[in-house]
């Protein structure tokens, strides 16, 4: 494939935006991660996923607005080089890939995980690589493909969760001789609603977060929405109702089935609840569910990522071959580059299976929240820029302003402190700092190098002095 100048191609439809919002919020984080915020906080938790919940939709109304307004390939990367400068926009874009990365390897580890209820035996890089070769051959298609996969992915997931709280539901009202004795007033009994007391609720936002993280691919999907004015705002607008859903009522359910301390991180809760309850038939149908929520999640880890790098070569923040582009208007070369950087969850899984995932979902926290945090900023400085009259224009002006956007920068500040506060977490804000400095050294000597050249061009295109 040859270096093409075609632009991306804009073949995904209102469906197909609203079921890769859906399925964002919908992944790894809810049906295996949540078994560690559960661990952290008990039944509180739930009070945690409604605040994470509502700063998230602050978020994405924050970035609604912006690509409503103006939707363009590379999304708050391109908004953020904008409002905040080109270090920040710098930062944020290869941030964001760099999450995508660490979340996807988190993604393939989990879905390593749920193998194992069938093939316990079968080593965990194994699926691994199997999958990372099926979804990245998948993304080089047509972004329509994209599209009806993740539509296809995301709908067997809504089905499965409404099905599970209608189970759990049943088992509720009717009963069950099982190990346990289900009923609501489990979600006290146990020690209480904040059986770890207020710092175990506090800390569970680390793992929380990690649950909400790859929502912002609405935004990046907007470069090739075919209607992105219409689509972005009802995509956005169904967060509330998602996080209501498919967080606090599906894990009040689990919780009411079993005491939340008998629920551990050996595989999904979902499967592990119904296993325990002898319904080993039902655990099999939601193995099958929570592994389609991972391939969705991986599916759009690639996508997103990949799209962003293309956004960035194109402002000339990334090599130049990654503006390559297929006669399908796929970006092929990210994706290529991303699926050979998800090579090393492949490494990690043979090399550390059992730590894994605690130690990418901490780094990946902080990655998502420093990009959903350039995406408060950026927001914030925008509309301080505009005049009134400006501001009355924008057609999908996010609400609460100023107030809910400060509080909502606040609060993202507050998560990365908390991750501050525990062993397992402390070890991301290393790497993340790390990672920003890196980046930043990068950013300056590339500024040099240009500053350089554009002063040895300036010199050579001047008469002699002599």
């Amino acid at each position: 494939m040859k270096e093409r100048t075609a632009a991306l191609s804009r073949g995904l439809n209102a469906r197909h935006i609203r079921f890769i919002a859906l399925g964002s919020a919908i992944g790894t984080g809810l049906f295996y991660g949540s078994s560690g915020a559960i661990g952290q906080a008990g039944p509180s938790v739930l009070l945690a996923y409604l605040i994470g919940g509502a700063a998230v939709f602050m978020v994405l109304r924050a970035l609604g607005e912006m690509a409503v307004d103006d939707p363009v390939p590379g999304s708050f990367g391109e908004y953020a080089s904008r409002h905040l400068g080109r270090l920040p926009g710098f930062l944020t874009g290869w941030t964001y890939a760099f999450e995508m990365i660490i979340v996807c390897i988190a993604d393939v580890t989990a879905l390593g995980v749920y193998m194992g209820f069938w093939f316990p035996d079968v080593p965990r890089w194994i699926w691994v690589l199997a999958t990372l070769f099926i979804i990245g051959a998948a993304n080089l298609l047509t972004v329509k493909v994209f599209g009806e996969l993740e539509f296809w992915f995301s709908l067997a997931k809504v089905g499965a969760i409404i099905a599970m709280i209608l189970g759990g539901t049943a088992v509720l009202v009717f009963g069950f001789s099982g190990d346990h004795s289900a009923g609501v007033s489990n979600l006290w009994s146990n020690g209480g609603f904040f059986p770890m007391g207020f710092e175990g609720f506090v800390l569970s936002f680390a793992v929380v977060m990690f649950a909400f993280g790859g929502t912002e691919i609405i935004g990046v999907s907007a470069g090739e929405a075919a209607d992105p004015h219409k689509t972005i705002p009802r995509a956005i607008n169904t967060v509330p109702v998602r996080v209501l859903l498919f967080y606090v009522l599906t894990l009040a359910v689990i919780m009411s089935i079993a005491p939340w301390q008998t629920i551990g991180s050996s595989g999904s809760p979902f499967v592990q609840i119904f296993e325990n309850l002898g319904l080993s038939s039902a655990a099999g149908v939601l193995n099958v569910v929570v592994i389609t929520a991972a391939l969705s999640a991986i599916n759009s880890d690639i996508f997103g990522a990949g799209r962003m790098l293309y956004g960035m070569a194109q402002r000339g923040q990334a090599p130049a071959i990654m503006r390559q582009v297929s006669r399908n208007g796929v970006p092929w070369m990210t994706v290529v580059i991303m699926t050979g950087a998800l090579l090393v969850g492949v490494v990690l899984n043979y090399v550390i299976p059992e730590n894994v995932f605690e130690i990418i979902a901490s780094i990946a926290t902080f990655a998502t929240v420093w990009v959903w945090l350039m995406i408060a900023l950026s927001q914030y400085r925008a509309r301080r820029a505009m005049s009134p009259e400006r501001a009355a224009a924008l057609r999908f002006p996010a609400p609460l302003w100023p107030h809910g956007q400060l509080i909502t920068i606040a609060f993202l500040v507050f998560v990365f402190i908390v991750l501050a506060f525990s062993s397992d977490t402390r070890i991301a804000l290393y790497v993340g700092a790390t990672w920003i400095a890196l980046l930043s050294l990068l950013h300056w000597l590339r500024v040099r190098n240009d500053e350089d050249a554009a002063l040895d061009a300036e010199q050579l295109s001047s008469p002699s002095t002599r």
